[in-house]
């Protein structure tokens, strides 16, 4: 059965990350069947780190504050988890299925596909953002 996704769902959880008057940071869109919808929410990365368990495959938008001296910046992720136990096919179709959530989430700075749980070590995904980020000022002594 094709997949498919509650966009008008899945949009205003998006939204809700991305709007700076709340304080949700990350939301997960996970399958219900074969569609995809909203899963949780919060405000703590960890919290979202528990969510990526070994039997699952969801899709997490995550905001970071990245930056250094002279500027911080909102960048924000879209990270796909795929578990261990998830089968091979379920697998193969995680990637074909992010093209439905792409058209709901459309502003991020990196996308990582992590099926290892060190991955998601919050300090290497906001690395990664900062080198996508362009300018660093790090370097530079006042």
């Amino acid at each position: 059965m094709a997949t498919k996704i509650d966009k008008e769902a899945c949009r205003e959880a998006y939204n809700l990350v991305r709007d700076d008057a709340t304080e949700v940071n990350w939301v997960t869109f996970k399958y219900n069947g074969s569609t995809i919808v909203p899963g949780d929410q919060g405000v703590d990365y960890e919290t979202f780190k528990r969510e990526c368990t070994d039997d699952v495959r969801l899709f997490g938008f995550v905001r970071f504050t990245t930056g250094d001296a002279m500027s911080k910046r909102v960048k924000f992720a879209l990270i796909t988890w795929i578990g261990e136990d998830v089968s091979g096919l379920q697998r193969a179709k995680t990637g074909t299925d992010k093209t439905l959530v792409k058209e709901v989430v459309q502003n991020f700075a990196k996308e990582f596909v992590i099926s290892d749980h060190k991955e998601l070590d919050e300090d290497y995904i906001k690395n990664e953002l900062k080198k996508a980020g362009g300018a660093n000022y790090d370097a530079q002594t006042e």
